[in-house]
């Protein structure tokens, strides 16, 4: 039998084993949703599954997801509030189209943060993490051979927070990934304008500057790689 005891905040608690496995309140199941769609439309923008302007609508998400209007509505808002969507006066959504302005400001907050949670990486950057970088540069070139934009976009990123996550600076993290989810679908249009045959350059010199210990390289590289595409974009 469940033994129900008061807890600090004045509500019942319960210290039987069947009380951890309590089919879930309706507004617990809510957030759930609200989470899902957040998450997985989150990771499709920033990683260029979308378009420059593409459109939706709430009741396409809903349907995609298998959710109410609610939850879908409450992601859509809370990825408008970091930039990964817009919305009209009238509730249309989509995906930013950025000006020549905007690609260049992103582009200078990349080389901002980005330099500097290198450089802070830096001292941590032992040899399995290299390694890492090194497997993860690999997965690129895969990328880039099958023409796969997405999955190189998806790569691409994965090899810069990996070496960001050395840094230990969550609040320039997450600076840094707002504003890649802002870029997500500007970054497809850009590697489908550059075409590229093969990974990219400056990934070869971020490793070889962290195997050298070389910070200044480390910076330079880091600085060119990140903005050197994007302002080819704004131009």
């Amino acid at each position: 039998m469940a033994n129900w005891q008061g807890g600090i905040d004045g509500r019942l608690a319960c210290d039987h084993k069947d009380c951890m496995t309590q089919t879930p309140r309706p507004l617990d199941t809510h957030l759930l949703a609200h989470d899902r769609v957040y998450r997985h439309l989150r990771s499709r923008i920033m990683y260029g599954d979308l378009a420059p302007g593409q459109s939706l609508t709430l009741r396409g998400i809903g349907k995609e997801f298998g959710v109410s209007m609610t939850p879908a509505r409450e992601a859509v808002r809370r990825l408008a509030a970091e930039g990964a969507l817009t919305m009209s006066a009238s509730g249309r959504v989509s995906t930013p189209a950025l000006s020549n302005e905007r690609i260049e400001e992103l582009a200078a907050l990349r080389a901002l943060i980005e330099v500097e949670l290198a450089s802070r990486a830096m001292p941590r950057a032992h040899y399995a993490l290299i390694d890492r970088l090194q497997t993860i540069n690999n997965a690129v070139s895969e990328a880039v051979a099958h023409r796969d934009a997405v999955s190189y976009i998806r790569s691409n990123l994965e090899f810069h927070r990996t070496l960001y996550l050395r840094a230990q600076a969550p609040a320039m993290l997450a600076m840094a990934e707002t504003v890649w989810l802002q870029l997500g679908p500007t970054m497809r249009a850009l590697y489908g304008r550059l075409r590229r045959t093969e990974p990219p350059h400056f990934h070869k010199l971020i490793i070889a500057a962290l195997r050298a210990g070389d910070e200044p390289g480390l910076r330079l590289a880091v600085r060119t790689d990140v903005t050197q595409g994007l302002r080819m974009l704004a131009t």
